[in-house]
């Protein structure tokens, strides 16, 4: 399945590029509207991203989350600033499909695995972000000395199945996938789904990553740019499904 991306950041839908929050691009005052043309393409899976939550370490979009949630059919998982089961609950009770813990699954393993016996693997993503294989948090701009392995490792062992992996330096550049990363996660944990995030470019990525055993994909960038349309997206997970 492909994820078409939507970051928030102060109500609008942004892109950044390699993670940095000065270097945005505005891509919709209005991300509703971005969502319900996804939709309107035949896509129904959708990736939310909560910039200022990621930063502030809470929820900060959320009126905006429950318009896109209210105008979208089908799949939504939505990460950036979720570290308590409050601020969980709130999205699933919004009607979002699937919460991502990133930071805090790092910081707080004990929380995540809570999370994971209440909710389940199906309901709970763990986000791991990172340049050369370790693990950045706080809407990576923290890096720490944990390798991506080690996260992902312990995750499983607490019940984790769902795991998307972001080489934060290909995220916006559209210089393709860090499929060697990607591989070598998903050979070493072949129980996890390792879902692609960060720099992919057109279909030619996706049919690689495919064909090397890497089924899920998140896109953003391509779409603004135009190397990869909707319509693209929606065959492919026609495919898939």
């Amino acid at each position: 399945m492909i994820f078409p991306a939507i970051d928030l950041k102060n109500g609008q839908s942004v892109r950044l590029y390699q993670g940095d929050f000065s270097k945005d691009t505005l891509i919709e005052t209005t991300p509703e509207k971005q969502a319900q043309k996804i939709n309107a393409a035949g896509i129904s899976a959708l990736h939310l991203v909560d910039l200022d939550g990621a930063k502030a370490g809470k929820p900060q979009n959320l009126d905006v989350v429950k318009k896109i949630r209210d105008s979208f059919s089908g799949i939504i998982e939505i990460g950036g600033g979720i570290r308590n089961i409050a601020a969980l609950q709130q999205y699933l009770e919004m009607g979002i499909n699937r919460v991502i813990l990133g930071s805090v699954a790092l910081k707080d393993p004990e929380f995540t695995k809570k999370a994971l016996q209440e909710f389940g693997a199906e309901k709970i993503v763990i986000g791991v972000d990172g340049t050369d294989s370790k693990v950045a948090v706080s809407g990576w701009l923290e890096q720490s000395n944990v390798l991506m392995s080690e996260l992902i490792e312990k995750m499983i062992t607490s019940g984790a199945k769902h795991f998307i992996v972001t080489d934060v330096k290909r995220d916006g550049t559209l210089q393709g996938a860090n499929v060697e990363l990607l591989i070598k996660l998903q050979t070493l944990f072949p129980q996890a789904n390792i879902i692609a995030s960060g720099g992919i470019r057109d279909l030619r990525d996706i049919t690689e990553l495919r064909s090397k055993g890497i089924k899920d994909a998140i896109v953003g960038k391509s779409l603004f740019e135009g190397t990869l349309t909707l319509k693209e997206i929606a065959e492919v997970n026609t495919i898939v499904s």
